[in-house]
Order: structure tokens, then C-alpha cells, then sequence
């Protein structure tokens, strides 16, 4: 059995990575697949399991050896059911039954749109309405949740897990738990039904919110204006839990007639496209098409050309039916590219492209696995300019949970390397807890990063930032944060990484959610925005009062580097009375050289045009 055994040992995937060090950024990775390699590696390793029993140097029959492959096939459902619990749910959840689950139709409903009232009040504000999600805060809608049991699911609401966000609901009732889990589920059952007994959230007061003002250098959307420069420093940040940590996700209001984006003085915004269905990235072709990712219904559509007023000359959806996808790349580099690549939660993707095509002229092929969602989903991509190397970005799955001792968090929250092919993977940087958005420099060859930081540390805590990527380099999450400190909730953990966590070069507003960016590189903008760095801010929800909702510049003066400060440049989407219409998440120069901006609040694409009037 010794050769079966080595067998087994040369074929099982590499896991090594996070097991219980810390990671290692120049080591490569071999990341398993998402779904079919998993089962392979377990079955293997319940073969393998199986195998050991066997006294060494026994021969094994064949109908004895089709026994032992049964059995390790037991082993191995067995391992699946453990693994595939609810945020680790015990086994006693199983005795938890829902009350309503087996009422007729009329009793279901009655408990749905009562728990649909509750769901709206506790949870709308940061899973959203009809639990699609907001941002990054993950769908209920969907996903884990629906295919989870009902016991599972009240174990954890009842738990809460804190440091992630998710606060305990034993304020609520046990009925009214149940009724918001017979809601939930019901979305996913019986959508038609369940949206038609949603409750909208009750809007602020009309006039203008009434808050304290912030505490300079920070700020919020009352005072972001075109034209502010803002500059943050270490010395400036506070002690953790200065405030409290609050809950205050926007329920997105229909945009008022009289509201529209500002710009600075010379610039002119236009309602580019409206209508779509979660716009998010957006990305230049080198032929000027513009490629709109819509991640939540899985297209890709193209708008082309700019009419006289404003509005693209032709749309096509150019494929459809991914896996919400994200980052969207052109391979080669240059004018002549011949393959579009695109991020998937858990997967890259490509398919073959040539200038001016509408529709892709083939199938997706895969590229490379990635680990996908829960968590932080988006998954972006960019190529070297010599198209040697391709980065893609990896969120984490949660907020701070410690990678040492959460299996989820393993090859997450980096930066990782590709040769095209998928070939040749390894970590380029790590401890950045979300890089949305991501842009390789062609000019200094460097990888930048816009980076949703943590949450739960107060208002002013822990900021979000845009920087240059360090090849090797260490950003402190989850375990410290910028200038050496040590987040609270991992006390005397790795004090070794202390020294080595990089500051990065532009400090934002906390919970701004930076997400994509684009350097500028038309010519109808004047010559001082040239190249520049263009970001969306998409707007807080772990704030007292907002803060993002905008689009910011941050300045690098012609030499390609950051000195610290950004700007506002397009505000505008956050009413006086603290109500939300508007979102920013892509962003990319269009072929006459205007910004093209995405919003999925109001689902549009807005046109920032420079006419110097």
C-alpha cells in the first residue's frame, strides 16, 4: 500500500498556504478549485485516510478494496456535511425548527410580511432592499443564506458574530427571528411574492440633517464641495472606539428632478445611459468602447460613441450569464487586442476579442480559479505593459477574522500574480483587505490599489486608501493598520509584522469605499489633470453621518507619484436631509477624452466633460 499511498500524496492540491503562519508573499500559492477540485482533493484525502487503517504490507483483495473505496467515500460525506455548515453552525442548530415553515399559505405570508416590517428596520440598511446586498456587504436574497437550514440560520442571527459586522438579534423575539428567516427565505423561494411585501424604510425628515459638524481633517457629505483638497495623516487618526460604531447603510430614494452631480467650475455632467441593472465597472476598449460590467444580473454590455447631446450612438450586451463578474481586462496590451478577460467572484475568465466586436465571437475559456465569495466578491484584473504578468485582486471574506485560525481567509485579502495563461501564481502583495479597483502604472510599472479598509473601529477608523503596490509588501490587515498599530481585536498577535506594514500613499476618509479608479491620459481636461488618478467613492454605511459618495482626484503633479492629498471633484448624490440617490463605483476615460462614471444607486452612467464656461 506504500505506492498507493505516495500516489495519493503526489496527486492531493497543495494547501499550505495560511494554515497556521503567516503568509509568505513570495512563495508560490497553488489555490484549489472552487467546487470540482475540493472534491477531488477531499476524496483523495479520504482515500488516503481509509488507506492508513490498512496494516503495512497487507495485500488487499479487490472486492476488499471496493469496500475500503466505499467506505472512504462515507469519509468523505461525512467531512462535506461538517464542512458545509452555516457559518460553522453546531449540530444542535438541527433541532431548531422554524414555527412557520409548515403552516399554510396565508399563516407563511402573514409571518413573511411581518418579518419583511422587521428586515427593514434591522437589516435593510446594510444587506439592502429585497436583500440584494449593498456594495460589499454580501445578498440574503441568494447565496449561502438560501440554501442554508433554517436552524443554521437562527443559530448565527441569534449569536451575531461582531467583529464582522453582524450584530446579535436577541433584541428581536424568537417569533419575530423566525419571521424575518421565513422572509428571507421567501425571496428566495417566492420572489414575486416576498417584494410585494416590502416595507420601504422610512425616509429622513425633510430640511437638512442636523448633526454636530465633523472633526477636521475629516468630513462628511455636507461639507464635500468640487474643488476641496483634503489631506490626511497618521498623527491625525484616533484612538480605536473614539465613537461608536454605527449602522447606517443608505436606503437608496429616487433622484429628485432638481438633483444632479456637481462638478468644478468648467466642467459639465450629463446623463450618459440610465436604466441599467448594476453598473459597475466600467473599462475603455482601445477602440473607445466603453465595457459595462452589470455584476448582479452576470453581463457585459458595450456603449458606444457620444451623440451631440450626450448619449452613446449603439448598446450591445456583449455576453451574459457570469458569475458576477467584476474587472474586465484587454489582452495584449496596446491597440490590437485579442482576448477580453474578465474577473469572476471566482474565477478568470477570457474570451476571444478583436476591435469593434459587439458580441464575443466565442465561448469563455478558463483561466485561472481564485477564491470566491463569501465576503468581498469583486475580483478585478490588469496586465504589465509588457503583458508579461496579470494581477488580480482578492478581497477577504470578512471584516477582521484572523487568517491563522479561519480557513475562509486562506490566499485572501492579496494581491496575486499570474503569467496570462494562469500559470505561475503566487502573492504580489498582501494584507489589503479589499482591493476593488486596481490600475497598473505604464509609466513607472506599478500596481495601484484602491482599498476598502475595516469596519467597527469607530467614525474616524480605520481609513480607506489608494496606493502604489509594493511587490512583497505587507498592509496590515487584519492584524494592524497604518503607522504601526495594532487593531485591538487581534491584541499580541504577530507583533513581528509591526515594522513591516506600509503606509499607504493616499489616507482617505474612513469608510468611504474607494472603489475603481482610472489615471487620467485624455487631453480634453487642462494639462494639470493629466495624469492624475480619478477614484468612485461609493459611500459609507459604517458611519454616523455619511461620508463617499462622490468622485475624488488625487493629484500626482507629473511625476507619477502621490504626495498625500485629494480633491472632491464630483458630489452631489447625497441629498441635505442624508437620503442617498446616488452611488459611484466605475470610472474610465472615454475615447473623446470626457469621464464616464457609473452609479448603481440610480443605475445610470453620468458624462463629465470639461467646456471651460
Amino acid at each position: 500500500m506504500t505506492f498507493l499511498r505516495s500516489a495519493l500524496s503526489l496527486q492531493a492540491p497543495t494547501l499550505a498556504h495560511h494554515a497556521s503562519t503567516v503568509r509568505q508573499p513570495n512563495n508560490p500559492v497553488k489555490l484549489p478549485e472552487p467546487c470540482g477540485g475540493i472534491v477531488v482533493e477531499k476524496s483523495l484525502r479520504a482515500v488516503s485516510h481509509v488507506v492508513d487503517m490498512i496494516p503495512s504490507g497487507e495485500i488487499v483483495r479487490p472486492r476488499r478494496l471496493t469496500s475500503l473505496i466505499a467506505l472512504s467515500f462515507f469519509v468523505l460525506l461525512s467531512w462535506q456535511a461538517q464542512a458545509a455548515r452555516f457559518h460553522n453552525a453546531p449540530v444542535s442548530a438541527d433541532k431548531l425548527t422554524n414555527p412557520f415553515a409548515g403552516q399554510d399559505d396565508a399563516a407563511r405570508d402573514a409571518a413573511a410580511k411581518a418579518g419583511a416590517k422587521l428586515y427593514t428596520m434591522n437589516c435593510g440598511s446594510c444587506h439592502g432592499r429585497n436583500a440584494r446586498g449593498t456594495g460589499n456587504i454580501p445578498a440574503l436574497a441568494k447565496g449561502p443564506t438560501q440554501s442554508a437550514p433554517d436552524g443554521e440560520i437562527f443559530w448565527y442571527v441569534t449569536k451575531g458574530d461582531k467583529p464582522n459586522g453582524m450584530p446579535a438579534w436577541t433584541s428581536l423575539s424568537r417569533r419575530q427571528r423566525w419571521q424575518v428567516i421565513t422572509y428571507v427565505k421567501m425571496l428566495g423561494t417566492s420572489p414575486a411574492t416576498a417584494a410585494n411585501l416590502a416595507v420601504a424604510a422610512a425616509p429622513l425628515p425633510a430640511g437638512t440633517l442636523k448633526a454636530p459638524p465633523p472633526t477636521p481633517p475629516f468630513t462628511d457629505f455636507r461639507y464635500e464641495k468640487p474643488g476641496a483638497v483634503r489631506k490626511i495623516t497618521l498623527a491625525d487618526l484616533p484612538a480605536p472606539y473614539a465613537t461608536s460604531s454605527a449602522d447606517n447603510g443608505p436606503d437608496i430614494a429616487p433622484r429628485p428632478a432638481n438633483a444632479w452631480p456637481k462638478a468644478p467650475e468648467g466642467f459639465k455632467v450629463e446623463l450618459y445611459a440610465s436604466g441599467l441593472d448594476n453598473p459597475r465597472l466600467v473599462r475603455t476598449a482601445p477602440n473607445g468602447d466603453a465595457f459595462v460590467v452589470e455584476s448582479e444580473p452576470g453581463d457585459i454590455k458595450i456603449f458606444r460613441g457620444i451623440t451631440p447631446d450626450g448619449k452613446p450612438e449603439l448598446m450591445s450586451v456583449f455576453t451574459s450569464g457570469l458569475d458576477r463578474p467584476f474587472g474586465v481586462a484587454f489582452y495584449p496590451p496596446g491597440p490590437n487586442p485579442q482576448w477580453i478577460y474578465v474577473g469572476n467572484t471566482g474565477s478568470v475568465v477570457r474570451f476571444p476579442y478583436q476591435n469593434g466586436d459587439l458580441k464575443a465571437r466565442g465561448a469563455a475559456e478558463h483561466i485561472a480559479d481564485v477564491p470566491p465569495g463569501p465576503g468581498h466578491w469583486t475580483r478585478d484584473i490588469r496586465f504589465s505593459t509588457d503583458g508579461k504578468k496579470m494581477f488580480v485582486s482578492v478581497g477577504s471574506a470578512s471584516n477582521i477574522d484572523d487568517p491563522d485560525t479561519h480557513p475562509g481567509e486562506k490566499n485572501r485579502a492579496d494581491v496575486l500574480e499570474f503569467n496570462p495563461d494562469g500559470s505561475g501564481e503566487r502573492i504580489y502583495a498582501y494584507g489589503i483587505r479589499n482591493c476593488v479597483g486596481m490600475i497598473f502604472d505604464p509609466h513607472t510599472s506599478e500596481v495601484w490599489c484602491s482599498t476598502n479598509e475595516r469596519d467597527g473601529l469607530g467614525d474616524n477608523l480605520v481609513p480607506d486608501y489608494i496606493t502604489h503596490v509594493q511587490e512583497g509588501g505587507f498592509y496590515g490587515w487584519p492584524w494592524w493598520y497604518m503607522g504601526g498599530h495594532q487593531d485591538p481585536r487581534h491584541k499580541g498577535a504577530h507583533p513581528e509584522l509591526k515594522d513591516k506594514v506600509i503606509t499607504p500613499d493616499v489616507i482617505l476618509n474612513p469608510h468611504n469605499a474607494s472603489l475603481e479608479m482610472t489615471i487620467y491620459d485624455g487631453k480634453q481636461f487642462p494639462s494639470e489633470y493629466h495624469d492624475d488618478i480619478f477614484a468612485s467613492e461609493h459611500g459609507s454605511w459604517n458611519r454616523g453621518v455619511r461620508v463617499g459618495y462622490e468622485v475624488i482626484r488625487v493629484p500626482r503633479h507629473h511625476t507619477g507619484h502621490a504626495s498625500g492629498e485629494y480633491e472632491d471633484f464630483l458630489t452631489g448624490f447625497v441629498l441635505p436631509d442624508g437620503n442617498v440617490w446616488g452611488r459611484p463605483v466605475g470610472i474610465t476615460v472615454a475615447q473623446d477624452g470626457s469621464l464616464l462614471v457609473t452609479d448603481d444607486g440610480s443605475n445610470s452612467i453620468w458624462r463629465v466633460s470639461y467646456t471651460g464656461k
